[in-house]
């Protein structure tokens, strides 16, 4: 069983977390809520970057459900081609899209059993969405996070939902709604998936990663 944080070591953690990351936000470009939603989507597998040069030619012309429906699958797809597993995001929101208009009044619901039965939203997608929108003490736990939370010894899980089970206990109440984009931005500009950069972590001294280097 690998070392974890203590509470007090967890806690520690957290002020040092917060402290880094006052006010994270989203770096993903949107407009509207169902904008945001395509985006989320379009994100899956596929860096923030790359989805906000998609999303800035394609909002001008359809960032609405109605506008999605008459461009369709394959005017859509002329702005998403160059993304991952673009066809099967594409009929996804396109289908979003469609149940929007027929059952919700174009609205996209903001209440999280709802978001679960839309076509192309996930749990993990529902939390994140809902999160950002609403600023909303959900947990979406994407790559970085889920690493975070093992490398850090906050926590660990075999799966995300176990993930997320486990950060929604251990998180204060009065961070959960910021906990995540912190932990994405960190896990994004700081703590690398290849090599983190130790010699610039503003939480330093309070991780307790196995690589972590010594700061001359």
């Amino acid at each position: 069983m690998p070392r974890l944080m203590t509470a007090t070591e967890r806690s520690t953690f957290w002020q040092a977390l917060k402290q880094a990351y006052p006010e994270p936000r989203c770096e993903l470009n949107w407009t509207n809520p169902f904008a945001l939603l395509m985006a989320i989507i379009l994100s899956a597998q596929s860096t923030d970057k790359t989805v906000n040069k998609i999303t800035e030619k394609l909002f001008p012309v359809a960032d609405t459900p109605k506008q999605v429906v008459a461009l369709g699958e394959a005017g859509m797809k002329a702005y998403t081609k160059s993304i991952n597993y673009f066809n099967n995001k594409t009929h996804h929101i396109v289908l979003l899209a469609q149940v929007l208009l027929e059952k919700y009044n174009g609205q996209v619901p903001h209440d999280f059993d709802t978001l679960i039965t839309l076509p192309g939203v996930g749990r993990k997608t529902a939390n994140v969405f809902l999160n950002i929108v609403d600023h909303a003490p959900f947990i979406g736990v994407d790559t970085h996070v889920f690493r975070l939370c093992h490398r850090l010894k906050i926590c660990t899980g075999k799966n995300p939902p176990e993930i997320e089970s486990k950060l929604q206990k251990l998180v204060p109440p009065d961070f959960k709604a910021d906990v995540a984009l912190a932990l994405v931005l960190h896990g994004r500009y700081v703590c690398t998936a290849r090599k983190p950069h130790c010699e610039r972590c503003p939480i330093y001294e309070a991780c307790l990663a196995d690589e972590k280097e010594t700061r001359l």
